[in-house]
């Protein structure tokens, strides 16, 4: 054996490897939130992505999963989700509604700003709910302030963020108000360059689940896994959240009009992908 070839074989390996491995982000560098109660000083900038509107929707699935998932819809493809909650709204059932609801997207909505003080940092990507996005819109649709993100003539806004009650748990809630004076986004010809072409993309830092993943997980909130169907000999049947069946256990079944035997959502599941390419 050549040692010297095996050993330049094995750096090799351990190099590719080693390059193999995802690296981790800082998402600090990309996104801006209030860490703790006070006043920021923030400005919207104009997006790369699109001139004529700061604002970026993306709809998220909570709630299904350990941790939100991304629609496919935000990058224009079918999400099986999606697909599935519009199935359920076809039906007349009251409980098949409501789950729809659970499993509909929620609305989030992401801006590029330059926080005050933290110039340095770049332009980086605010995330905000529905409240703030209405305020946001009809600041902008009132001529009194015209066009905020106007690089010359703009206006900053104090976001202030107070300990408050967020859905049952302490969380900052913020709020907006713009200021009234106009401004410049920057004075340094070079520095405003960078923030009007240097801009984050939220839909390529987050990551993207693909279709066939998806549709496992919504096979996995449906249908719970067979120790958590299981029950003891000893274990009260009544007090169990599903009726016992024959068939494979769900959380859920699906009333269909007419139907002689209602269908169990993971057989409506089933139905609704069958013959979908791999």
């Amino acid at each position: 054996m050549d040692i010297n070839k095996i050993k330049s074989r094995l750096s090799a390996l351990q190099q590719s490897a080693s390059s193999g491995k995802k690296e981790k982000i800082d998402y600090t560098k990309y996104y801006w939130k209030p860490k703790k109660e006070g006043k920021y000083q923030i400005r919207f900038v104009p997006s790369v992505l699109d001139k004529q509107n700061p604002f970026k929707e993306i709809f998220v699935h909570y709630g299904i999963s350990k941790f939100p998932i991304l629609s496919l819809t935000n990058w224009g493809e079918k999400d099986p989700i999606v697909e599935f909650a519009k199935q359920l709204r076809s039906t007349n059932d009251k409980e098949n509604w409501k789950l729809s609801k659970k499993l509909d997207p929620k609305l989030r909505v992401y801006a590029p700003v330059i926080v005050r003080g933290e110039e340095d940092k770049g332009v980086r990507l605010w995330e905000f709910g529905k409240e703030i996005y209405l305020q946001l819109l009809g600041i902008a649709e009132d001529e009194d302030y015209g066009d905020y993100t106007d690089v010359k003539d703009g206006r900053d806004f104090t976001v202030e963020a107070v300990m408050g009650d967020i859905g049952g748990r302490q969380g900052l809630k913020t709020s907006i108000r713009v200021k009234p004076k106009t401004s410049p986004l920057s004075d340094n010809k070079t520095e405003l360059e960078s923030w009007l072409n240097n801009q984050p993309n939220v839909l390529e830092l987050q990551r993207k689940m693909d279709f066939d993943a998806m549709k496992e997980v919504l096979q996995n909130y449906l249908a719970p896994t067979v120790e958590e169907n299981e029950s003891s000999e000893d274990e009260d049947e009544t007090d169990l959240p599903w009726e016992k069946e024959e068939t494979p256990k769900t959380n859920y079944s699906l009333k269909t009009a007419g139907a002689a035997k209602p269908k169990s959502k993971v057989d409506e599941f089933d139905e609704l992908f069958d013959g979908e390419e791999d």
